[in-house]
């Protein structure tokens, strides 16, 4: 267990189902159905997994990745930023190519929280 406890307690709080997993010495934080945008996605949940940098909560995450993979709807395609796959504990992630310029995150203030909104703000904007 890698979270720190006010970031387990928000996601215990908000009735996610998570799991924090170490794979290559990555540590990773997967929260199971993330619920994506209506009718943006041709899917409606995936599992969405950020990977935690040495230092956090003080160093911020960098992107985010979901498996499956999703595409933007109708259309079927890719959103920019998304073309680059990853492997994290043997499946295939796709990267979202979104930074949290340094000077945005405050230490001892964010964390999961409020990159989740990041993450659902992109996800809405997302072309």
């Amino acid at each position: 267990m890698f979270l720190p406890e006010f970031d387990r307690d928000y996601l215990l709080e908000k009735e996610y189902v998570f799991e924090e997993k170490i794979d290559a010495n990555r540590n990773g934080l997967i929260i199971r159905d993330w619920i994506l945008p209506t009718g943006k996605y041709n899917l409606e949940t995936s599992d969405l997994l950020i990977l935690l940098p040495n230092g956090y909560p003080e160093v911020r995450p960098d992107m985010w990745y979901f498996n499956p993979a999703i595409l933007l709807a109708p259309s079927n395609k890719l959103a920019k930023q998304t073309q680059v796959n990853i492997n994290f504990e043997g499946k295939v992630w796709q990267r979202w190519s979104r930074h949290y310029p340094a000077n945005e995150w405050r230490s001892g203030i964010d964390g999961i929280h409020t990159y989740l909104k990041k993450v659902q703000t992109a996800l809405e904007i997302a072309t």
